[in-house]
């Protein structure tokens, strides 16, 4: 029986069920990043057609001295558990996956999930996986869910074996701040809009972060018991995410991840700050982490050919990675030894400055969001994202929290604020001068927006200079 609440998902619930009408088998793959609600997601789908049996198989998470007949091994006592049965002792996968067809019928739902565990020690599990479901004619669903994505992509997306047999892919991402917001209110959470935004900028949108929220505390306590207390979640979460991706092996990607965590950069940027040899090693290594959902490849443009330009910006996407780097590991050796004093979280180093640029994350996650509130339809876009204008000769630098190119060459030059404090009228002076740094060509016009979180004074609020000055106390009721 699923107790906890299940949020969000609509649009990968309506496409999952789809599948239902089909009269002959559908293979799925599921892929996200680590606690993301992937099979959560097709246990919430089982659930709503409860007359076909729900098949649900693990792999075992890779430690010292396991075989790959461990995994077969676990596989079967999983499947005498669902028969009440006890375990059939199966010789390999053939076997295995054989004798689970012996029991599956018409709309059945079945679920690999962390499938790179099943088969990371057996390099026949992929074949005999090939050639069991080959032989599939009733419409069942088999589903093959994991956070390893770059296993996934290597392995069943774009190996041969499963090619033209996959009948749908889907890449969780983050609930969106609404979703997000309706979760935390749902399990009891009475904080103010700036205390959910602020855990929202420490765990992102993912479910199992905030389903840790104990409702009976304020956002500070929350976060200084996951991310500062030694048995914290969220202390030791990081560890786990780099054991899982990469085998054990990420040292290289941590180097990159860590020269991320102050600002977007370019891969030269990037091979300096970590003395990376010149070869193509690195640009692979990127693509890992971009699979597996923490960085992200944001494309310069050009605004007069709208073409994406020979740089792009690396950055990472995933706001507690970024936390985790930038305010957790500092602390480690105190928080490891049960001795952080538990001062104020304002009172950390430049936490309020971080905080900042964790609610800047936060909105880049939330781009349908952000477009939505700037009345701007997606199939108007030309561009968009984070925008930086190198310094030359001839023009100045500057950063864009998020600048939107539309086809009627409007650029929509957007700036992120979260404060406690109402703004001023300084900001409009602000936005002024990095309006006036950035090259714009002739016939566009520069438009700008102002997102906020603790207000802006009426003399901003009716000056007229922007064209938009949005709250994202808005955000929160988005939908309900």
């Amino acid at each position: 029986m699923i107790l906890k609440p299940f949020i969000g998902r609509v649009y990968e619930l309506e496409k999952l069920k789809a599948l239902q009408r089909r009269i002959i088998p559908s293979l799925v793959v599921v892929k996200g990043r680590r606690r993301i609600g992937k099979s959560r997601l097709i246990a919430e789908f089982a659930s709503s057609s409860p007359q076909n049996t729900f098949w649900s198989f693990a792999g075992l998470a890779p430690q010292e001295g396991m075989t790959a007949h461990t995994q077969i091994d676990y596989f079967a006592s999983q499947l005498a558990s669902l028969l009440h049965l006890p375990p059939v002792p199966f010789r390999d996968w053939t076997d295995a996956l054989e004798h689970l067809s012996l029991h599956l019928k018409k709309g059945d739902i079945v679920l690999f999930d962390e499938i790179s565990w099943m088969g990371f020690k057996d390099p026949s599990f992929i074949p005999r996986l090939k050639a069991w479901w080959d032989k599939q004619h009733i419409p069942i669903i088999v589903v093959f869910c994991g956070s390893v994505s770059t296993w996934i992509e290597e392995n069943i997306l774009k190996g041969t074996a499963f090619f033209g047999r996959i009948t749908l892919t889907m890449t969780l991402e983050p609930l969106s701040i609404p979703d997000s917001a309706h979760l935390l209110k749902i399990i009891g959470f009475q904080g103010s809009i700036y205390d959910t935004y602020k855990l929202l900028g420490v765990m992102g949108g993912v479910p199992s972060y905030l389903e840790l929220v104990n409702p009976g505390m304020t956002a500070d306590a929350v976060i200084k018991q996951l991310c500062f207390d030694k048995d914290g979640l969220l202390v030791s979460e990081f560890g786990f995410i780099f054991h899982d991706l990469f085998n054990g092996k990420g040292s290289a990607y941590k180097k990159i991840v860590v020269a991320l965590k102050d600002e977007a950069k370019t891969l030269a940027d990037i091979r300096h700050e970590i003395d990376f040899a010149h070869s193509g090693k690195l640009s692979q290594l990127m693509d890992h982490l971009i699979v597996a959902g923490f960085v992200k490849k944001q494309h310069l443009w050009s605004f007069k050919t709208a073409k994406p330009l020979k740089q792009s910006l690396y950055r990472i996407c995933d706001p507690y990675m970024r936390f985790y780097l930038k305010i957790i590991e500092p602390l480690r050796a105190t928080i490891d030894v049960g001795s952080f004093d538990d001062p104020p979280l304002s009172q950390l180093p430049g936490f309020d400055a971080h905080m900042g640029l964790q609610f800047e994350y936060l909105l880049l996650q939330n781009r349908p969001l952000l477009l939505k509130f700037l009345g701007i339809s997606t199939s108007d876009v030309v561009c968009d994202g984070p925008y930086r204008q190198t310094k030359t000769a001839s023009s100045q630098g500057c950063q864009i929290d998020y600048l939107v190119q539309t086809k009627t060459n409007n650029l929509f030059v957007c700036e992120f604020k979260f404060k406690r404090r109402e703004l001023g009228v300084d900001i409009i002076d602000s936005m002024k001068n990095k309006i006036s740094a950035l090259k714009v060509p002739k016939g566009y016009a520069a438009v700008p927006v102002l997102f906020h979180s603790g207000g802006a004074s009426s003399a901003v609020e009716t000056n007229g200079y922007f064209y938009r000055v949005i709250d994202i106390a808005d955000f929160l009721d988005v939908g309900r």
